[in-house]
C-alpha cells in the first residue's frame, strides 16, 4: 500500500518515541499476591481541541496507529457527503457506523438494515470475518449450526458508512478498500484537514482498509475536537456534533456488553464519548470541558486500558464519586483463578505531569 501523495516518514522514526529513556513510562502493575508480576508500559496525551497540551505521561508525541479510535472520525464524510440524508440514516445507524462492535444479535440487525436502505447485502461488505466478541453471540451461532458471517465482525458498520459515501457518489464497490480509490482519498483529506496535520503515515488496518499513524498528541486534539468543535468547518463542526449524539444516545451499539466504551458513556451520561482501537489504544472526548484524551499501551495489551482509562479520568477530576464506584473494578481490575479467587489485581501507578498535585479539573471554561 503507498501513502498516496503523503509524506513518507520511516517506520523507524516513527516509532524512535517510544523507546528509550525520554519514552513511554509505567502505567499498569500486574500483581500475584505481595509481587509484581508483570508491567505495561506506555504514554498518553490530554489536549485541547487548539493541540495545546494539558497533561501527559510518557512520549505524547509518539507516533501510532489510531486503529479504531478514528472510526468516528472516519464517518464524518458519511454526513457531509449528503450520504446520510439520501438514505435517512437514523442515530442507531450512525452510531454503528462509529462502532467495534461485538456482534451481539441487535448489532446485525442495525448493520442489516442500514445495508438495506443501500440496496446492499452482506455480500458488499469485505471486512472480513470473525466470531462476535460477546460469546453468548458466538455460542448461539455454533449451536444453531451456523457460521459467522460479514455482519458479525465488528467494523461492519463502519464498512456500510463507506458503502453509503460509495453508493451515493456512484463509486465502484468492488475495490473500495484500495488506497486509490476516491472514497479513501476523501477519507485521508478528511483525516488531514479535520486534525490540521499533513504528516499522516499509512498502514492496513485489521478490516482491511487504510489506517492512520499520528502523534498520540494529535489523537487527543481529535477527540477534543469531537466534543468541541467550534475551530471545523460549519458542516464538519455540525456532523461531529451529530455524531457524538449517537454515540451517546446509543452507547450500547458503539462497543457492547461489559465493554469499556459503552458502560464509560452509560457511567457517565453521555458526558465522554469515548472510543477504543486495537494494540491498547483508547481516546476519550470530555464534553465540559473540550478535552480529548489519548492512550496506547506500548506493548498492545487491551487489559491495561481500562485501569489506565479510569485512572487518568479520576486524576483529570472527571468522575464523580459515584461513577468511580459503578467503574471501581476496572480501575483496580481484579485477577481470578479459575475457581474465580481473587489472586492479584492490575492498578494504575503513574501521574500525568502538568497537574502538579491539583485534582481538579485541568482547565475552567
Amino acid at each position: 500500500m503507498q501513502n498516496a501523495g503523503l509524506t513518507d516518514v520511516s517506520p523507524n522514526e516513527h516509532f524512535a518515541a517510544w523507546q528509550g529513556d525520554d519514552g513511554v513510562e509505567k502505567l499498569v502493575e500486574v500483581t500475584r499476591g505481595s509481587l509484581v508480576e508483570s508491567e505495561h508500559w506506555g504514554s498518553i496525551a490530554v489536549a485541547d481541541a487548539a493541540g495545546n497540551l494539558l497533561a501527559w505521561s510518557g512520549e505524547p508525541e509518539g507516533v501510532t496507529f489510531y486503529r479504531s479510535s478514528a472510526k468516528p472520525i472516519q464517518a464524518i464524510p458519511v454526513i457531509t457527503s449528503g450520504a446520510a440524508a439520501r438514505f435517512s440514516l437514523t442515530e442507531a445507524e450512525l452510531a454503528i457506523i462509529c462502532a467495534s462492535h461485538s456482534g451481539e444479535e441487535t448489532h446485525v440487525a442495525v448493520v442489516g438494515a442500514l445495508l438495506a436502505k443501500l440496496g446492499l447485502s452482506a455480500d458488499a461488505l469485505l471486512c472480513g470475518v470473525h466470531p462476535p466478541f460477546h460469546k453468548p453471540s458466538a455460542q448461539a451461532i455454533w449451536q444453531q449450526g451456523q457460521k459467522p458471517g460479514p455482519l458479525h465482525c465488528n467494523c461492519s458498520g463502519k464498512h456500510s458508512g463507506m458503502l453509503a459515501i460509495c453508493v451515493h457518489n456512484d463509486w465502484s464497490l468492488a475495490n473500495y478498500l484500495d488506497i486509490d480509490h476516491p472514497l479513501q482519498q476523501m477519507l485521508l483529506r478528511t483525516m488531514q484537514d479535520y486534525h490540521a496535520y499533513e504528516n499522516i503515515a499509512v498502514g492496513v488496518d485489521g478490516c482491511g482498509v487504510p489506517v492512520y499513524a499520528l502523534p498520540l498528541s494529535e489523537m487527543a486534539k481529535g477527540y477534543a475536537r469531537l466534543v468541541d468543535p467550534d475551530r471545523l468547518p460549519a458542516e464538519v463542526a455540525s456532523a461531529a456534533h451529530t455524531l457524538v449524539h449517537a454515540m451517546i444516545t446509543h452507547p450500547s451499539l458503539v462497543a457492547g456488553s461489559e465493554r469499556l466504551d459503552t458502560i464509560l458513556m452509560e457511567a457517565t451520561g453521555g458526558r465522554l464519548v469515548s472510543k477504543g482501537g486495537a494494540e491498547g489504544v483508547q481516546c476519550i472526548g470530555w464534553q465540559d470541558k473540550g478535552i480529548g484524551i489519548a492512550i496506547k499501551i506500548a506493548d498492545g495489551a487491551a487489559r491495561a486500558i481500562e485501569p489506565v482509562a479510569i485512572e487518568v479520568l479520576q486524576q483529570l477530576g472527571v468522575l464523580s464519586e459515584p461513577e468511580l464506584e459503578v467503574l471501581a473494578t476496572r480501575h483496580r481490575v481484579p485477577i481470578k483463578n479459575h475457581r474465580r479467587d481473587i489472586v492479584g489485581e492490575l492498578r494504575p501507578v503513574f501521574k500525568l505531569h502538568g497537574l502538579g498535585s491539583r485534582r481538579e479539573p485541568v482547565v475552567d471554561r
